[in-house]
């Protein structure tokens, strides 16, 4: 039984395809800089959106179309969703997926209930694993949907949800080692607050590190080696979120001692709101050595919340490939498409028709901004701009060989500053077009 009769697996067609179920620049085995299309990119489906998502909204309610949804969240109806959620990924050809705990599994009236209902679908998520090849990126767990979370869930001034989402936590890295997941995610979500008034920030952050530390610990007791992340964002569920944005996560990941576990996952959207663009966000990570793995979506610059939008602009891809190329590319991350297709394109193939846009994009980001690295010219006038720090007084101040007192004097005997090269914003941005066009 095929949930997709009408649709078989998406191929590589060319720039000159006009197919709208072919890949126009997705080459999964195409090399790039001496490594796959595939490897580069590592893309991944997001459980939630792909098959989770409804198009309800504060104003509406569901518009989906999805044939293969029983009338009741049940155990045996998730155990379905899952078989069609392969058949997705398999016809899509990615190699990867991401899930939140409550994505794939009811909730149960109790805990030890909802811990069954898990494994009776995890065992079904190993099986299609197993057959198609598609593994596991990373798994996490959502600690902020149910009510019990109205306050947070590591940052609760409510002990008991604390331990409850430790419990939970507990529950999906146990899972998450089980289906061989390449790593774990921590999501904020309402680890945040709205009025500071009724808040004690500094033990709310304290509560944050001794659960992460309390993850870590875990995971060493199990056996999972899979990498921990950081998933940073502003706002949204609450105004104030304690993951604001790059540098307040790695600031906190030193502070409590968690810089050695624990490195980020970058959002697009989450750095438009932060106010940000996300290769500022994901430079800033790599040059701190935090640079981890990618939610790959768009967020919409007239709309001020997270659209989660699918990435269709070859700009984006390109800058956020320059970024990832210059520190080495994925080693356990990947580009999770974090994204969902508009309330109004409510086909089940529009499904289709998003990833392979946004899987297009990225391969035309990565060859463009490979092309720029092998042209060397960008990075030629880069270093033209810093030139003056590769000798005399630039390449002494480097070497540690001043103080203020010396270079007050320095600049006595020089008298004033020369003009510096030009920034050039401009030619660089051409270069860019050039490559693209």
């Amino acid at each position: 039984m095929t949930a997709f009769p009408d649709i078989d697996k998406i191929v590589f067609e060319g720039p000159d395809s006009t197919n709208p179920l072919a890949f126009r620049h997705y080459d999964a085995t195409e090399t790039v800089e001496g490594r796959s299309m595939r490897d580069h990119l590592r893309f991944g489906v997001a459980y939630w959106h792909t098959m989770r998502g409804t198009g309800a909204d504060p104003f509406g309610a569901a518009t989906m179309i999805r044939p293969w949804e029983g009338p009741a969240d049940t155990v045996e109806n998730a155990c379905n969703r899952v078989r069609v959620f392969f058949e997705f990924c398999e016809k899509l050809t990615v190699p990867f997926y991401c899930f939140h705990d409550r994505d794939v599994a009811p909730e149960g009236t109790t805990l030890a209930e909802t811990n069954r209902n898990l494994d009776a679908v995890v065992r079904v998520l190993a099986d299609e694993q197993r057959r198609t090849g598609v593994a596991l990126l990373w798994g996490t767990a959502n600690l902020f949907s149910n009510p019990r979370y109205v306050h947070g869930a590591a940052t609760s001034p409510n002990a008991d949800a604390f331990a409850h989402a430790a419990a939970q936590v507990k529950k999906a890295l146990e899972v998450t080692k089980e289906l061989g997941g390449l790593g774990y995610t921590f999501w904020g979500g309402r680890e945040g607050y709205q009025c500071l008034w009724n808040t004690d920030m500094k033990r709310e952050l304290d509560h944050l590190a001794a659960f992460m530390h309390m993850a870590v610990d875990y995971a060493k007791t199990i056996g999972f080696t899979g990498q921990f992340y950081f998933e940073p964002k502003p706002k949204e569920p609450t105004k104030h979120q304690y993951d604001f944005d790059a540098a307040a996560c790695i600031n906190f990941l030193r502070a409590y001692d968690l810089a050695d576990h624990v490195k980020l996952n970058i959002e697009t959207n989450h750095a438009t709101l932060a106010g940000h663009t996300v290769e500022h966000e994901l430079d800033y990570a790599g040059s701190q050595g935090f640079l981890g793995s990618v939610d790959a979506n768009a967020g919409d610059l007239l709309l001020g919340w997270d659209t989660d939008q699918f990435p269709t602009d070859v700009y984006l891809t390109t800058k956020i490939m320059l970024v990832l190329l210059k520190y080495g590319g994925f080693t356990t991350g990947g580009l999770n498409f974090d994204a969902k297709v508009r309330r109004e394109s409510f086909e089940p193939i529009d499904l289709f028709h998003a990833h392979i846009g946004g899987m297009d994009a990225f391969a035309k980001g990565l060859k463009v901004a490979a092309a720029i690295r092998a042209d060397g010219l960008m990075d030629q006038m880069v270093e033209e701009r810093y030139a003056s720090w590769n000798s005399g007084i630039g390449a002494e101040i480097e070497a540690g060989r001043h103080g203020f007192a010396s270079l007050e004097q320095y600049m006595l005997e020089k008298g004033d500053v020369a003009p510096n090269t030009s920034g050039r914003q401009e030619l660089f941005e051409n270069i860019v077009n050039r490559h693209i066009f």
